[in-house]
Order: structure tokens, then sequence, then C-alpha cells
């Protein structure tokens, strides 16, 4: 039995009919599937939309759930920074590639942080040949760290190019907000 649903990730289901070859695929918008059923002279396209789906029901099928550039990731875990020694290899790898980082500051307890850090992640995705993101959990790392990156309230998303903190979101709001200003930072930069 298969389920058709809005989420075309998990839509999929492939049976191989006795006699021809019938194609059905969903249809991007609307809700609606499109249905092709492949004959001698090429496909033909059944809209399901209308209630001729009882006609076909019975028969074997193939649905297919088409999506975009599934090649490109939907998130990408942002890596944590150890000691200011591993800063300053990540500063110096990004000025050699002239590339820009994002720097997640951030601690375990704070609530507003554990929300913030998934979206931070699907914009990496969104992001990912133009600047690389990491994150510093405040608490697991060494003071000087903290001190070097002048923090103060937390999340504070900086982004640092040239080896320098050119701009920073204290994440202080709505995640979606401090979103927003994340990527209107990374947009003057990048």
């Amino acid at each position: 039995m298969s389920i058709l649903a809005p989420n075309s990730h998990i839509l999929y289901r492939e049976i191989h009919p006795r006699d021809q070859h019938q194609h059905y695929s969903t249809s991007g918008g609307g809700g609606g599937c499109l249905f092709s059923q492949k004959t001698t002279s090429g496909y033909i396209w059944i809209d399901l939309r209308n209630r001729d789906y009882k006609k076909i029901r019975r028969r074997n099928m193939r649905v297919d759930a088409f999506w975009s550039d599934l090649s490109r990731p939907t998130s990408l875990e942002m890596e944590p920074i150890q000691d200011c020694e591993h800063l300053d290899q990540i500063l110096l790898h990004a000025q050699q590639l002239s590339q820009p980082i994002l720097i997640d500051w951030m601690a375990a307890w704070c609530r507003k942080c554990i929300y913030l850090k998934p979206k931070l992640e699907k914009l990496a995705a969104e992001f990912d040949t133009k600047l690389k993101f990491y994150y510093v959990d405040v608490n697991k790392v060494p003071q000087a760290l903290v001190k070097r990156g002048n923090i103060s309230k937390m999340p504070t998303i900086q982004l640092w190019k040239d080896g320098e903190m050119k701009a920073e979101v204290i994440g202080g709001h709505k995640a979606w907000l401090v979103i927003d200003e994340v990527r209107e930072m990374i947009q003057n930069f990048v």
C-alpha cells in the first residue's frame, strides 16, 4: 500500500505491471497528481483532481516524486571550535580561500541557542559554497577564546572576514528574526 502525501520525499512506489508499463508521478502544486500511462504512441496523462482515479486504482503502477536537486543538502552540521589555536587555523585557512566564516557563540544550557542551531544549519546549506559555519560552546572552551570573541550575551552570531570580526547579531529574540538578520549580514559581506 502506498501513501500519497504532500511531502514528496517519502513518496515512492514501484510495482511491475503484468502487461503494460505505466508511469505515475506527482505534479508540484495544488496537491493534485498527474499520472501518465505509457502506450504505443507515447504517454497519456490523467489528472487525478477529478474523479477518474477509480478507473485506474486497481492497476499496477509506479509512483515517483519529483523534487529539486537532491545533491544539495538541506542542512549542514556546523563544526565546533575547540580553542584559540583552532580558531587561528580556521581564520588562516579562510583567509587563504578569501572566504568569510560565521561563528555561532552558544551554550548548551541556553534555550534560544538550542532552538537557533538547527536553523543556522539550514542556512549553512543555503550558503554552502560561499562561507563556512562554526560554533563555539562557551562552557567547553577556554575563557581566552570567549574573551577573544568579545562575547557578553548568547547566542551571538559573528561574521569573520580577513582574520577579523566584521559584523555580529545578538540573538535574544525570535529565531526566525535572528535568521533574517543573519542572512542580511551574510549578504552584506559575501
